[in-house]
């Protein structure tokens, strides 16, 4: 059974997740604080974190940057800020989803259950994939480049897997974002440009010179192959 936090100062709002959550069959703990937020993460590890980004002392931009340095767990943010430069922030932070209140409880399930559709492998897909230096394995979660274990999030293993399956194929943002959100939203189209920033930071040789997530001009990104023309 999968194990979700739920982080909200409001005491109903955590009671009407939970209560939503459990009856669609996942495990559920909450925390009404940043620092408990992250005490309940240490003694109870999820599998997910639905993290209000409005919490007293610690807010969930704090949290959520204090779980990225530990841990790639999905994290969806739930706020009243609807805002695209706190919306692109929540993402660049290691965000998965982004969730805007006022909510259904509905509409959440289906975000998260979306969340866990693309962090498990399809039992369609080969298990490991292996492109410019670049291997992964889809069904442990886990990628190497030149040999040497890479410490991804979950989104940036969603991208870099993404970019691996489809070697040589150049994609826009927007498509990119549908890939690994499941739709489009053109506001977020920097979130992506941050992702490869840090993925490039992580498999890159050198990653002031990109050459294997590469830029396209006038299109957008893709895992290189032999072929260097148009790239960047």
């Amino acid at each position: 059974m999968k194990r979700i936090l739920v982080v909200d100062d409001d005491a109903w709002v955590r009671k009407l997740v939970r209560g939503y959550l459990e009856r669609a069959g996942f495990l559920v703990v909450t925390a009404a604080s940043g620092p408990e937020a992250l005490t309940e993460f240490t003694v109870h590890p999820p599998d997910l974190v639905v993290l209000d980004l409005m919490l007293p002392g610690m807010d969930g931009f704090d949290v959520a940057t204090r779980i990225r340095q530990r841990s790639a767990v999905p994290i969806i943010m739930l706020t009243a800020r609807a805002t695209e430069d706190n919306r692109v922030l929540g993402l660049e932070l290691g965000a998965d989803d982004y969730v805007v209140k006022p909510f259904s409880a509905r509409e959440l399930e289906a975000r998260v259950r979306a969340v866990f559709r693309r962090a498990d492998s399809s039992p369609d897909e080969p298990r490991v994939a292996e492109a410019a230096g670049i291997r992964v394995d889809f069904e442990r979660r886990e990628a190497w480049a030149d040999g040497k274990s890479v410490d991804l999030t979950a989104l940036e293993f969603d991208l870099l897997a993404f970019l691996v399956r489809h070697p040589g194929h150049a994609f826009t943002r927007l498509e990119l974002l549908e890939a690994l959100r499941g739709t489009t939203f053109a506001s977020f189209e920097r979130a992506i440009d941050s992702h490869v920033k840090r993925l490039r930071k992580k498999v890159e040789p050198v990653p002031e010179e990109p050459s294997r997530i590469v830029t396209v001009y006038g299109i957008g990104y893709k895992l290189a192959t032999e072929d260097p023309d148009g790239i960047s």
